[in-house]
């Protein structure tokens, strides 16, 4: 094989590697967030969760972006693990079309496609007509590219040493580690196919000799899923589990068959004059009769996860993440994030404000009793709340710039401001503690009269602080009718207890000291109910902006 074959190899694969990202990626622009909002309410239906994987695969054109966007949902517990199961299914279906497609052999037109397509985008400014363009072009640079590596790997017929180096591949355990090895490099299955259609096309590799490869490229494909669960939960984990178990019981079952049939022979007898559609058709045989095969044991699978990766006992720290996953950030693939993204900070924002609570509890509790170890684990609390709010800030900063929808930005800036009025109430929780660390301190007290007042603030505030504790969206509409209903009880109580302080300062019942920090804690008493309010209202936003993002999606 000659230098210029090589460079023409190389160049070939480029064009046709490129071709294909243009076409997922105007796939994607084109059909991204329907595709999402249709996974979004999917059912637990085993028959419609491998249609929907499949349908989404098909148009997307890549199963690593569905089984990815699948992970991310899982693991933000936007999908449950059973579920997932039927789309990974589904999604491996899908993913065969690339094959078909490329088995049509249209190169003579690619030349004239790519030209249409890249017309469509340079002479159309419009947002839709730039995804068709993208779609269209990357066609015609995807066939432009199989053609060249087609031709710069026929001089590889007549070499013995790559004769030699191909005839392994009839190899089981050859071929499957030759196929798994290289789409893992690659992560794509769709691509790694299509380059062995070339090498096919070229005449240097033949269906038997070439069919153990195509087992292997369903296992190497399930790199990228692997790679997108790093970090996340054990169920996303398991996710990933169950794309690799389809692919490896898939390849046994296909190894077996192929070793006792002449299962080659009779998949070249269907289309005899056309080897890319041959290895085409293997993998689509594979990829539905596996399915049909495990669709009856889909449980199964996922209680087989179970064994393999059973739950740990875990002794958390408190200064972790409980919900927020900084690896969505680590993926190519968008289609889904702004949902998983906000499920996450909403999960988030809900850990920090029970957190907040327990401080408010604490500080109210420390100025009826005094006690060492309530005043050290509030502000063990505290220290958790900062960090918290660092982690969030932290996480929209990194979502705001990850291409996600307007309005996802937007609700990303609602999410901020939940996370400060939390912090701030913690701040208002410590402000009482102090002050009743320097009651103590001083051995001064409250008289009765006060102290009942006391009671009732923080009855008040933990009142208004669990209502904000809302796990259904549906419950959003009268929340901030709920909570300024309180709101407005917290100001009636603030104000008639500052006239009753005044009262017992004027008839000399407590000390001009006592009568100071009282006000201070009225004042941060009333302050807990204006941030709580606060948080009500960004917390509707924010589903009216979610309610509006499914509706344009549709």
């Amino acid at each position: 094989m000659e230098l210029t074959n090589i460079f023409a190899l190389a160049g070939g694969l480029a064009l046709f590697l490129y071709g294909m990202t243009m076409m997922s990626d105007g796939l994607e622009m084109a059909a991204g967030n329907k595709m999402k909002a249709i996974l979004e309410r999917l059912t637990a239906n085993r028959i419609l969760g491998v249609a929907v994987g499949a349908f989404i695969t098909a148009i997307i054109q890549s199963s690593s972006a569905t089984t990815v966007m699948v992970v991310g949902f899982v693991n933000a517990e936007l999908m449950s693990l059973q579920s997932a199961v039927w789309v990974i299914m589904g999604a491996n279906i899908g993913t065969t079309i690339t094959g078909q497609l490329i088995a049509l052999d249209i190169s003579a037109l690619a030349p004239l496609i790519a030209f249409i397509g890249v017309a469509m985008i340079v002479f159309f400014k419009s947002k839709k007509m730039d995804s068709i363009g993208l779609i269209v072009a990357g066609l015609g640079i995807l066939f432009m590219g199989m053609a060249i590596m087609s031709d710069a790997m026929t001089p590889l017929r007549d070499s013995p040493e790559f004769a030699n180096i191909v005839a392994n591949f009839s190899n089981p355990l050859v071929g499957v580690l030759v196929g798994a090895v290289f789409t893992a490099i690659i992560q794509s299955s769709s691509a790694s196919v299509g380059i062995l259609q070339a090498l096919a096309m070229s005449g240097v590799v033949t269906l038997p000799t070439a069919i153990y490869v195509l087992f292997g490229q369903n296992i190497g494909t399930c790199i990228t899923a692997v790679l997108a669960s790093i970090g996340t939960s054990r169920n996303a984990k398991r996710t990933t589990i169950i794309h690799l178990l389809f692919n490896v019981i898939g390849t046994v079952i296909f190894i077996v068959i192929s070793m006792t049939t002449d299962f080659a022979a009779f998949m070249q007898s269907l289309t005899p004059t056309n080897v890319s559609a041959q290895i085409a058709n293997v993998h689509t045989v594979f990829n539905i009769v596996t399915t049909i095969i495990l669709l009856p044991f889909g449980k199964q699978l996922a209680s087989l996860t179970y064994v393999l990766l059973p739950e740990k006992v875990e002794h958390e720290e408190k200064m972790t993440l409980k919900y927020l996953d900084f690896h969505i950030f680590n993926n190519d693939y968008h289609m889904g994030s702004s949902a998983i993204v906000n499920t996450q900070l909403y999960n988030e924002t809900q850990n920090m404000l029970n957190i907040a609570i327990d401080n408010v509890q604490l500080s109210f509790d420390l100025l009826h009793h005094f006690d060492e170890r309530k005043w050290e684990q509030l502000f063990a609390n505290e220290e958790y709340i900062n960090y918290l709010n660092k982690e969030i800030i932290e996480y929209t900063t990194q979502a705001i710039s990850y291409e996600l929808p307007v309005k996802g930005a937007q609700a990303l800036g609602l999410f901020l401001k939940v996370s400060t009025d939390i912090e701030r109430i913690g701040d208002h929780a410590v402000n009482i503690a102090k002050r009743s660390q320097k009651l103590y301190a001083d051995n001064r007290h409250f008289s009765d009269e006060a102290m009942k007042e006391i009671g009732i603030m923080g009855e008040l505030c933990r009142q208004i602080l669990d209502e904000l504790k809302v796990m259904d969206y549906e419950q959003f509409r009268k929340l901030v009718d709920n909570v300024d209903v309180m709101e407005e009880n917290i100001d009636k109580t603030h104000h008639q207890f500052s006239q009753n302080q005044l009262m017992r300062l004027k008839d000399k019942k407590c000390t001009t000291e006592n009568s100071v920090i009282y006000t201070k804690i009225l004042t941060d008493f009333e302050r807990i109910g204006d941030h709580g309010f606060n948080i009500a209202k960004s917390f509707y936003q924010i589903r009216e902006l979610a309610q509006h993002m499914q509706k344009e999606s549709v």
